[in-house]
């Protein structure tokens, strides 16, 4: 079972709305490419600028739905070498991947945030209906920016567990780092 603890426990609540309104761009998204095939295959008519709308939105919904995973560990992890090891070494392997997660977005946060100004000072748009994209790519820079406040948390977490070999350290806890908790657990045993 996924618990909040520590200061993660105030992230729940914006990233949960942040993958909430993804979802409902998504939705919209689904609605408009289905009444654009109608209106095509009915009326010969179709809705100018749905592929460009929906080449942005799904920047913006994708980006949406990082912050929740990142804080509720939903990434991928490979965890065999730290189950060889004990489970002191996995806690630090966990901080050291969580290292790395947080310099990987604090780069991608940077990089995205610089195109969107590229994009607000040369007036970019769209090709076919002449939408601004700037908007689009200052959301998606806001949602990488909330990762990266997140994994900064998450990272605090895993620190925290390896200093003390144990217990949540401010994470939110995943299933999987649970289930690996018992197979190192179960490997000690099996070797005694």
């Amino acid at each position: 079972m996924t618990e909040a603890f520590g200061w993660s426990r105030v992230l729940v609540r914006p990233t949960g709305w942040a993958s909430f309104c993804g979802f409902l761009g998504l939705v919209l998204l689904a609605l408009l490419t289905v009444a654009d095939v109608l209106l095509r295959w009915l009326f010969n008519l179709p809705i100018d600028g749905v592929d460009d709308l929906t080449q942005l939105t799904l920047a913006v919904v994708i980006a949406s739905c990082l912050p929740a995973g990142l804080l509720q560990g939903h990434n991928i992890t490979i965890r065999f070498l730290g189950m060889a090891c004990g489970r002191r070494t996995t806690y630090w392997l966990e901080a050291f991947g969580g290292l790395l997660t947080l310099v990987f977005y604090g780069l991608m946060s940077w990089q995205i945030t610089v195109l969107a100004g590229e994009q607000y000072n040369t007036g970019n748009t769209t090709i076919m209906v002449m939408m601004q994209t700037a908007p689009f790519w200052a959301v998606v820079s806001i949602f990488l920016a909330l990762c990266v406040l997140v994994q900064a948390v998450v990272l605090i977490g895993h620190i925290l567990r390896a200093f003390r070999g144990g217990g949540a350290g401010g994470i939110v806890e995943s299933d999987a780092l649970a289930i690996a908790d018992d197979a190192i657990t179960e490997n000690k045993n099996t070797r005694s």
